[in-house]
């Protein structure tokens, strides 16, 4: 099975977890507006990796699914509250009005808030002995990406720099890649130095998954990404093409994917899946 052959088996394992979810005593008036969000497609990235990450260490994905199911309800949490008009103010979200513009903004706050919530009691409901330790390190992350979008925010507009626009990198986007390899090497008992291998595989992902989008932003196609683009500039966003350059900021994403590939040495040939991801990271189109 090729790269994209495993993707589409985990994206689709994903899928169906994320269909599956009832959301018990939710209102339908919120629960309509959840699910919008939440099954209007995507990458599924982060619950890819998870499950990827699980299986690489020998673990049971299936046993991990309601973790991978978790991350892609904060990641959609995260992106309704970044859409409203008092964030980024986006209309459009994978080729779809966003969530805020169909339903309004204050069923919009409370799907972001419900996805959140409801992201935690899937994983505390799970019956496997690491549920906990893996939860943690996903409340972690998910904190960490309230920071990262605390800096994005209330720094627009300042003059650009490296070290500030690191600590928007890692916070809004690296820590939430990050978490799902960690909490699914957790899943299947890793070690910590393992765990620590993809501690550092996810960072630097991360890294160069942001500073890719950056330049989509600048150089991508409105019609693949599904958003309007150009925005970043337009209102003084701190991205990394505005410190370095379009050029060096593509040879640097390049070189965290090569320390992201390095990083799970390691694993030997149960890595080349996440190890191959992280390349097709640079020629991403959306």
């Amino acid at each position: 099975m090729n790269m994209n052959e495993q993707l589409n088996t985990y994206k689709q394992q994903v899928e169906e977890a994320l269909e599956g979810l009832p959301f018990a005593g939710v209102p339908d008036a919120l629960r309509d507006a959840m699910r919008y969000s939440l099954l209007s497609g995507g990458k599924r990235l982060r619950g890819c990796l998870l499950l990827a990450a699980c299986e690489m260490a020998g673990g049971d994905a299936k046993a991990a699914l309601p973790f991978a199911a978790a991350v892609e309800m904060i990641h959609a949490y995260s992106l309704i509250h970044d859409d409203l008009p008092a964030m980024d103010n986006d209309t459009m979200r994978r080729g779809k009005p966003t969530n805020h513009v169909v339903y309004g903004e204050a069923l919009a706050i409370l799907a972001g808030d419900g996805l959140l919530t409801h992201a935690f009691s899937v994983m505390a409901a799970s019956a496997h002995p690491k549920a906990f330790e893996a939860l943690g390190e996903i409340a972690g992350a998910a904190a960490s990406m309230l920071n990262g979008q605390t800096l994005d925010v209330t720094m627009a507009g300042t003059e650009p720099n490296m070290d500030l626009v690191r600590d928007i990198h890692q916070g809004k986007t690296a820590a939430m890649l990050t978490a799902p390899v960690t909490a699914g090497l957790i899943l299947a008992g890793a070690s910590a130095a393992q765990i620590e291998a993809g501690r550092r595989y996810g960072y630097h992902l991360g890294m160069a998954f942001q500073i890719v989008d950056d330049l989509l932003d600048i150089e991508g196609d409105p019609d693949l990404m599904g958003k309007t683009l150009g925005k970043d500039e337009e209102e003084g966003k701190l991205t990394w093409p505005a410190c370095v350059g379009v050029d060096w900021a593509r040879q640097d994403a390049a070189d965290h994917i090569r320390h992201a590939v390095g990083a799970l040495s390691a694993f030997g040939e149960r890595a080349a899946f996440l190890q191959q991801l992280a390349q097709a990271t640079l020629t991403r189109e959306q």
